[in-house]
Formats: C-alpha cells, sequence, structure tokens
C-alpha cells in the first residue's frame, strides 16, 4: 500500500482527489472497461465535462467510495 496521497489529474493541479472520473472511450476500450481520473472539488466539473462531451463519462464517485471493477 503506497502513502502517497492521490492528486487531481487536472494539467498543473497538486490538489488532493476527492472525486474519482470513471470514463471509457468505446472505440478502443471493451463496455466493462473503466479508466479512471481523479479530480478535485475545483476541477472536477471541468474534467467532468471534457469527458461528457466525448461521451467517455460513465461515472463520478467520491473518492472514499470508489471500487475498481473487478478484474480491472
Amino acid at each position: 500500500m503506497s502513502d502517497e496521497i492521490p492528486v487531481c489529474s487536472a494539467k498543473g493541479c497538486r490538489a488532493d482527489a476527492v472525486w474519482v472520473l470513471a470514463w471509457n472511450n468505446p472505440k478502443i476500450h471493451t463496455p466493462e472497461r473503466r479508466k479512471t481520473w481523479l479530480a478535485c472539488e475545483e476541477h472536477r466539473e471541468h474534467l467532468s465535462q471534457f469527458l461528457g462531451v466525448r461521451g467517455f463519462l460513465k461515472d463520478v464517485v467520491k473518492f472514499g467510495e470508489w471500487q475498481a471493477p473487478e478484474g480491472a
């Protein structure tokens, strides 16, 4: 187990991650595959919109409640 605190995936942001954004690019991933980005409070909406307009966003979950799908 790592002692590192997960940080936001937004470019240049080093804030603690609060959200998990689960996404999938249907052109290259199987339907059940979930990739994740982490987001702080400030960047959650921006990152969600970025993925959403592309049709990639599948779920947004509080970091402490995230459970990766089996086999991930």
